[in-house]
């Protein structure tokens, strides 16, 4: 007898809408020579289409219920040995495709999606594309551009390495159980991006502490990156600026500004 399905859990909605389902697995056609990794298969929904369109898969999850259902044979095509019991925040993601640049996609948990894609962030070398569905809120920001007010710590980080779109809009009824809250599908494309043109970490710093004071200008809310004693350029017009209105070259710019006045 197979498992029962397993029940919602560790902030997971299961997708039951077989044609939002396919819409999703569909998304990141355009690089069909790629291993992909899912995030959260649950109980394959998605990974049936991925599946179907002979796509290299392996799948990550960490709800143990989902795990048997999948080990079950419930899914045709996913070979067991392709289902790892983790917790993708804690894996090395580059081993599972031994080095390989890869996909990854998935109906991301509500409750870890921003840690989901700093861990993307932190593998933009491995990560060539990301693609799937995350609560709309989250999926807005990281696509939001220069000078809308949802723009935010992750919008500016992942547009250094990728190209970020916004692709549609699922409502709630097409979950068990319904989330509270609306989701959209995003899909990040690596572009050709090598060296950001500053030190990357001190970027990041950068980014964190201005958007941690988003109502103070620049040349205010970055002073604590300063040395003692220093004053930011007066005559830098990024100074007056507020975070969100900076584009990710402005930030190289403002980096490299900080970079010599620590």
């Amino acid at each position: 007898m197979a498992p029962v399905r397993p029940k919602k859990s560790l902030g997971q909605h299961f997708l039951t809408d077989l044609g939002v389902a396919r819409r999703i697995a569909a998304v990141i056609d355009d690089c069909p020579g790629l291993p992909v990794v899912e995030v959260g298969p649950g109980t394959g929904v998605l990974t049936q289409f991925l599946l179907e369109a002979g796509r290299d898969l392996t799948v990550v999850e960490l709800d143990h219920e989902s795990v048997e259902y999948l080990q079950a044979g419930n899914v045709a095509g996913l070979k067991p040995e392709r289902i790892v019991e983790a917790d993708f925040l804690k894996l090395d993601l580059p081993a599972l495709t031994d080095g390989r640049k890869m996909c990854l996609i998935g109906n991301y948990p509500y409750n870890i999606s921003s840690q989901i894609f700093f861990k993307v962030l932190d593998c933009h070398d491995t990560v060539e594309e990301c693609a799937g569905m995350l609560q709309r809120e989250v999926a807005e920001r990281i696509c939001a551009p220069e000078g809308s007010k949802t723009r935010g710590i992750l919008s500016v980080l992942l547009q250094v390495w990728y190209s970020c779109e916004y692709l549609f809009t699922v409502s709630e009824g097409v979950f068990n159980p319904p989330p509270k809250v609306k989701s959209g599908v995003i899909r990040l494309r690596r572009n050709d991006v090598t060296d950001p043109g500053c030190d990357f970490t001190l970027m990041r710093l950068v980014v964190k502490t201005t958007f941690g004071q988003r109502r103070k200008t620049i040349r205010n809310s970055a002073r604590s990156l300063l040395r003692p004693g220093a004053v930011f350029p007066a005559e830098c017009p990024l100074g007056a600026m507020r975070p969100e209105q900076l584009t990710v070259a402005q930030f190289v710019e403002l980096t490299n500004i900080i970079a010599a006045h620590r």
